[in-house]
This record gives structure tokens, sequence and C-alpha cells, in this order.
């Protein structure tokens, strides 16, 4: 267990990031198994949207949400 004050305050801090970052994770994966189940290109700006949010905050990487977009931009014109 933490002694320090600092180190205590570090550990609530990282489960409130971990809680919300977890949040994120879960909104993403319900969007894409929404997206994959009838990709769709209305569904595409909140999914791009979400995919900004989670590269901003450090949750993914910028270039791995690139990927993800180009992926998914793909799987619609390949729906069409």
């Amino acid at each position: 267990m933490a002694n320090l004050k600092s180190s205590k305050k570090d550990i609530r801090r990282t489960k409130r990031r971990t809680f919300l970052n977890n949040g994120y994770r879960i909104d993403f994966d319900i969007k894409k198994k929404d997206f994959l189940k009838n990709p769709d290109s209305k569904k595409i700006p909140k999914l791009f949207s979400l995919l900004d949010k989670m590269s901003k905050k450090n949750i993914f990487h910028k270039n791995k949400a690139a990927r993800l977009k180009s992926k998914f931009v793909k799987m619609t014109l390949k729906a069409k």
C-alpha cells in the first residue's frame, strides 16, 4: 500500500482515468459492432468523432485512429 500522500492521490487519479478510458473503449466497441453488422455511411461521422476524441485523449494513437477510419471507409464503399 502506498505511504506517501501523493502516491495515494496518484492511485485515485489512475483509477478515475482507467474508468473513463474504459468507458470510451466500451462505447467504441458498441459502435464498431453496430457498424460491422450494417456498414452505412450515416454511422461514420459518429464513429469518426469518437475515434478523434480517443486519439486526442491518448487512448488510441493517432495513426491507429487514422488506420481504423480508413478501414471503415473502405468497408462502406465495398458495401455499396
